[in-house]
């Protein structure tokens, strides 16, 4: 067999039962996305009615990290729904589904809104993602943390 052969037809096959090799999946990154959209939705909620030309390039540049953010949690939090969770976890946690549709809808609303309350059960939300993403590792240890 010559070597385009080999390239274009390679004899071995591998597979993963996930996207990327285990022990790379973490809910960090979507807590710390989750993070930026509260305090950001605190930011705009401080920052008032003003009209001057600095605060509305204040108020757009904290608009703007906080739909970014809120866009970043949820890609994260949809990798870690569709690529590492299993039907076995789904049989140990049955809200599984719901919790991470729950948790996107968030996101979503995160984007199109100002609203502290929303963006602080984005960040619990993401707390119980947490939880279980680390007992399904039996690493029921690893506290959830926030920045604020």
């Amino acid at each position: 067999m010559s070597l385009l052969d080999r390239i274009l037809r390679p004899s071995l096959t591998a597979s993963a039962h996930c996207d990327g090799p285990c022990g790379v999946y973490d809910p960090a990154s979507a807590r710390i996305a989750a993070e930026a959209v509260l305090s950001m939705a605190k930011k705009l909620v401080d920052l008032g009615a003003g009209n001057d030309l600095a605060t509305e390039n204040t108020r757009s540049r904290f608009i703007a990290i906080k739909e970014e953010q809120a866009q970043l949690a949820k890609q994260e939090l949809l990798i870690l729904w569709t690529d590492y969770f299993k039907p076995p976890h789904l049989e140990a946690n049955p809200g599984l589904h719901d919790t991470f549709w729950n948790a996107a809808k968030l996101c979503s609303q995160n984007k199109v809104e100002v609203n502290v309350d929303a963006a602080q059960a984005l960040v619990d939300t993401i707390g119980e993602i947490h939880n279980i993403f680390w007992a399904s590792k039996s690493r029921d240890d690893v506290p959830f943390y926030t920045a604020g």
